[in-house]
């Protein structure tokens, strides 16, 4: 049976990926990816061919690795973080039922809700939602239900995609219906370039996360009403003193 792969490679580098991940890129003949995803793993594999598209050509990105894995290539479809979180193994399922010959493998990866959680501290140590920003795909007014109800229920918050040049003031609308239920001291952080050479991150509140800028390399966290600021880390208690 031909074989297709998705693969999360985590936050940035090599040294982000699974050994899985590793593995499995180092058998594959071609690694199809978005542009930029796909030059965060070429150095690594050399010998590699290489296919990618820009962004918004997903459904032309999946076709393509489903008809490359159709022709007996062993392929390795590359997504930021892991694959089946904002990644192209829900997509790429879907569009599965035209090519029965071939075997789509998931593999996971290091999501930036985790990695940009251990830069921070320890902010989803409860229970917590990851919530997208992004109104390419969801409308912006179910986003907002989604954040009103998380805040309701007292998550602990991860928002990816917060920000971007046509949608610049997402994070203060964000911000603005999350105060309207919650605290402006709850503590909240941001990380930035996970794993990358710019590698940066912060803890603040949430009236200060309101005027913060953020972009698409930004992954934010908004604590609960127990999560503190213990000497600059963003830490939520499980509760094991009330035990």
């Amino acid at each position: 049976m031909n074989k297709l792969y998705v693969v999360g490679i985590g936050p940035g580098g090599r040294k982000g990926m699974t050994l899985e991940a590793d593995a499995v890129l180092a058998q594959a003949d071609i690694i199809a990816g978005y542009t930029k995803y796909v030059e965060l793993v070429r150095p690594y594999y050399p010998d590699k061919e290489f296919f990618s598209t820009g962004m918004t050509q997903e459904v032309d990105r999946c076709r393509a690795a489903l008809a490359f894995a159709a022709s007996g290539q062993t392929v390795a479809v590359v997504c930021s973080g892991d694959s089946g979180v904002y990644g192209m193994a829900g997509l790429l399922c879907e569009l599965a039922g035209n090519y029965a010959s071939t075997d789509i493998e998931i593999i996971p990866g290091v999501t930036a809700a985790l990695s940009g959680a251990a830069i921070l501290g320890a902010p989803l140590a409860h229970d917590f939602a990851v919530i997208s920003l992004s109104d390419l795909l969801t409308p912006w007014e179910k986003i907002a239900q989604r954040l009103q109800a998380a805040a309701q229920g007292d998550f602990c918050l991860c928002l990816y995609n917060p920000g971007s040049r046509k949608r610049h003031n997402y994070m203060q609308k964000a911000c603005d219906i999350l105060l309207q239920l919650l605290s402006s001291d709850t503590v909240c952080g941001i990380a930035k370039n996970i794993g990358r050479s710019r590698q940066s991150a912060r803890v603040m509140t949430l009236s200060q996360l309101r005027d913060t800028p953020v972009d698409m390399f930004t992954t934010v966290f908004v604590g609960n009403s127990e999560t503190r600021n213990i000497g600059g880390k963003m830490v939520t208690p499980r509760g094991y003193g009330n035990v």
